[in-house]
C-alpha cells in the first residue's frame, strides 16, 4: 500500500512540475514582445468621429438674416454651388451669387468684387452700429449686425 501511495504522490509531484514547464518559453533574457491588445492604447480604438483637414465654411453660421440702420438688411441664403446673397439699401433690395472663399462670401457687385466678412460693430464704421457684437462686414460704412 505505501507503493500505491508513493505512486500516486509521485504523480502529482509530477504533474505539478510538467505544468509549470514550458518549452516554448524563450531562453533568452529578452523581454517578451507585448501582445497586441497590451500595445493598442484605447484612444486608437476610439469611436470619436474622424477630424476632416478640410477648412470648415464659416459662412455657413452666417445663413439668414442681418439687420443694418434704417431697414437696411442683409439675407444669407444657402444655393447652388454658394450662397444668395439679397441686400435691401435705402434704394432697393438686389440679389448677388456669392461664393465662400478664404473665410469670406464674395460676390459681384456693379461690376465690383465684394467680399462679406465676419467682424464687429465697430469694425463696419457705422455709429449706429458700434458696440455691437456679432456683424458681417461688406467695406467700411456697410454692415449689418444680429445683436
Amino acid at each position: 500500500m505505501s507503493i500505491t501511495k508513493f505512486t500516486a504522490a509521485s504523480a502529482i509531484v509530477l504533474a505539478a512540475g510538467l505544468s509549470s514547464c514550458d518549452r516554448s518559453a524563450p531562453t533568452t533574457s529578452e523581454p517578451a514582445s507585448p501582445t497586441p491588445a497590451a500595445s493598442a492604447p484605447a484612444a486608437a480604438t476610439s469611436t470619436a468621429p474622424a477630424t476632416s483637414t478640410a477648412t470648415p465654411d464659416p459662412a455657413q453660421a452666417w445663413l439668414g438674416r442681418w439687420n443694418g440702420p434704417e431697414g437696411t438688411y442683409l439675407q444669407l441664403n444657402a444655393a447652388d454651388a454658394g450662397y444668395e446673397v439679397r441686400i435691401k439699401d435705402l434704394d432697393a433690395e438686389r440679389t448677388f451669387k456669392g461664393v465662400g472663399k478664404d473665410g469670406a462670401i464674395q460676390f459681384e457687385r456693379d461690376g465690383k468684387q465684394e467680399s462679406i466678412k465676419a467682424t464687429d460693430g465697430d469694425a463696419t464704421g457705422m455709429k449706429w452700429l458700434a458696440g455691437k457684437k456679432t456683424c458681417l462686414t461688406v467695406r467700411t460704412g456697410e454692415g449689418y449686425c444680429r445683436d
